[in-house]
């Protein structure tokens, strides 16, 4: 009896393990920023992005409890809590319809700014400032990103403060090796669903490259 209930657990255990490698990398197989990379070295990157629009809300607290809180807000603005905006032939004004689903997209980006966590979605690249749907909660905050350079680490394992604040130095001497200029503080970066095994994760820590005048 014992044995036969042993065999039951371990079965569900490899049906789960299983499951988290089949949709891991299947729930992450969704638009992402499109970028050139300009330079790669091992784990880092400089990469220039194209302009993309967000979907960010501020969220306070500690970094786990923001990003949990600003997903969950931002998810409903695009599964559905947002107005269609349309123009009419004749009145060229926007005319507010019915709600759209927005695509899901990767990474989720969290960064800290003046004490207040900002989490953010790319927005699909199909959508222009004047199609995207608009948020029906008005602390969701829709931007337009200029082009932009990044230098980045990507790294596996847990978001967990520890490895974050690991790799993030790693980043940090990177940077000051090759006497990069940056702006403005980390913003970290996080592809896949929590369910994905820690080794199977990609999650990566930027800092935006200063920009340097071409006059």
């Amino acid at each position: 009896m014992m044995k036969r209930k042993w065999i039951i657990i371990l079965s569900i255990v490899s049906i789960v393990l299983l499951a988290c490698l089949m949709m891991g990398p299947l729930m992450s197989n969704v638009e992402q920023p499109n970028y050139q990379v300009i330079k790669s070295e091992q784990d880092f990157d400089i990469r220039e992005y194209v302009p993309m629009i967000t979907a960010g809300v501020n969220v306070q607290g500690e970094r786990d409890e923001a990003i949990s809180e600003g997903f969950r807000i931002l998810a409903d603005y695009i599964f559905g809590n947002n107005t269609i905006q349309q123009k009419t032939a004749m009145t060229a004004s926007a005319k507010q319809a019915n709600k759209e689903k927005i695509a899901m997209t990767a990474p989720v980006k969290q960064q800290l700014q003046n004490g207040i966590w900002k989490v953010s979605f790319v927005m699909p690249a199909k959508y222009q400032m004047h199609t995207l749907p608009k948020p029906n909660n008005t602390i969701v905050i829709i931007n337009r990103i200029l082009k932009k350079r990044y230098v980045v680490i990507q790294f596996s394992g847990l978001n967990s403060n520890e490895n974050i604040e690991h790799h993030e130095k790693l980043l940090m001497q990177y940077i000051k090796k090759e006497n990069i200029k940056t702006v403005g503080l980390a913003t970290y970066a996080f592809y896949n669903p929590p369910w994905t095994l820690p080794f199977m994760r990609r999650n990566e820590i930027m800092f935006e490259i200063e920009r340097i005048s071409e006059n």
